[in-house]
């Protein structure tokens, strides 16, 4: 997962999506105008709604400040999900 900025029109969006790596597949996105949090925990409760009871995913990120709030990190832990930067 990661954030990209995109110039659009005299306008900035920010995508934030999940990429499954083992087939390609965008498990998860999201759209904003701004790079809040919400870019972020938004698209997590929509990968979050797709797993399983006996999904154990990791899910790698680079070090931005959206991975390394406590919320974040929460959240994962909380649906088995194993943080990687």
């Amino acid at each position: 997962t990661d954030v990209t900025e995109f110039h659009l029109h005299g306008e900035k969006l920010y995508l934030s999506p999940i990429l499954d790596l083992f087939n390609g597949e965008i498990i998860a996105y999201n759209i904003e105008s701004r790079p809040v949090y919400p870019l972020v925990s938004k698209r997590l409760d929509q990968a979050f709604m797709r797993l399983e009871s006996k999904d154990s995913p990791v899910l790698h990120s680079d070090q931005g400040w959206h991975y390394q709030m406590k919320q974040y990190s929460h959240d994962l832990k909380k649906h088995n999900i194993l943080q990687s930067m």
